[in-house]
């Protein structure tokens, strides 16, 4: 299977990977970068391309990845001086 080939995806994970790329582009990130982000976030959460059978395979999903982005504050709060937080 060739390098960055997406068959070992679920349909679950394909849509994930879609919905926060637009998520990065609204934001002003590149089309290139948003992608790549995109898949890094779901390779964090489900652990990689979906292995079927075998040890760990119902292992619960990882949702901290995606909550992250949310905390970690934005361009209004950086304006802020300390006492106003």
């Amino acid at each position: 299977m060739p390098r960055g080939s997406k068959r070992k995806y679920t349909d679950k994970q394909k849509r994930q990977a879609e919905h926060i790329e637009e998520g990065y582009e609204a934001r002003g990130v590149s089309k290139k970068e948003a992608k790549a982000r995109a898949w890094a976030t779901v390779n964090a959460v489900h652990g990689g391309g979906e292995k079927r059978g075998g040890g760990g395979y119902g292992k619960k999903e990882n949702h901290a990845p995606m909550r992250k982005g949310g905390r970690k504050g934005g361009a209004a709060a950086k304006k802020r001086s300390s006492s106003k937080k």
